[in-house]
């Protein structure tokens, strides 16, 4: 299957370099995007031109495919359930979850010069970073691209609620599958709690997994795709 692979903010598609070769040792065909703005050189880029990528990446596979979001591109890859549910066969969400309609994309840290930088390791000290040594913490600032303001407070928005249909698999990598049963349970996830077929899956990990456990975060995906 198609394992469309989409990472959070400041990342393009280099990020998966190493679960790449792990899905395709399974059998699957990943495809790692680069998003406007993330990486295609781009300080332009919208919201809605990352929306577009994503679904035109859906619409170019030759079959049904498996979307992956992480962090907040866990908002993409659920709004490419909502733009064709007959062709996502499934989402994965690693360390995130989906906005709701209305809310802003990713509007979290300081814009400058027109842009949201990376904001250091200050905000993500604790469970999201314990697992990076100081070697990739360097690495992972150098290479951080700022992402566009217009992205990042771009607009959510749903429209077909087929979405609910698509199956969910959340992917718990710095809290734990019962915790993100709590915060739905609690009504602080948006979305989730009306998706039909939701499974969790614990990975013991920081918030980037794909950089410290890729070849885990490979099984853990290969598992979740429909056609496993």
């Amino acid at each position: 299957m198609d394992i469309l692979l989409i990472a959070g903010l400041w990342l393009d598609g280099s990020a998966w370099d190493e679960v790449v070769p792990a899905l395709q040792a399974l059998g699957h065909r990943p495809v790692p995007l680069t998003l406007p703005g993330q990486g295609d050189g781009s300080a332009s880029a919208t919201f809605d031109d990352q929306v577009a990528a994503v679904v035109a990446a859906v619409d170019s596979a030759p079959g049904d495919v498996m979307v992956v979001g992480h962090s907040a591109a866990c908002t993409l890859a659920w709004l490419a359930a909502d733009a064709r549910p007959e062709r996502v066969a499934k989402v994965a969400l690693i360390g995130g979850f989906p906005s709701a309609d209305g809310q802003s994309y990713s509007d979290f840290f300081d814009i400058k010069d027109g842009a949201m930088p990376f904001p250091g390791w200050e905000p993500f000290e604790g469970p999201d970073s314990v697992d990076l040594d100081e070697r990739a913490r360097k690495a992972f600032a150098d290479a951080a691209i700022p992402v566009p303001e217009a992205v990042v407070k771009g607009v959510v928005r749903l429209t077909d609620e087929r979405r609910f249909d698509v199956p969910v698999a959340v992917v718990c990598p710095e809290y734990t599958p019962a915790q993100a049963r709590e915060w739905m349970d609690a009504g602080d996830v948006a979305e989730l709690p009306r998706a039909k077929h939701l499974d969790f899956v614990d990975i013991d990990s920081g918030h980037w997994p794909m950089i410290t456990k890729p070849d885990e975060l490979a099984r853990l995906l290969a598992a979740a795709a429909p056609d496993a």
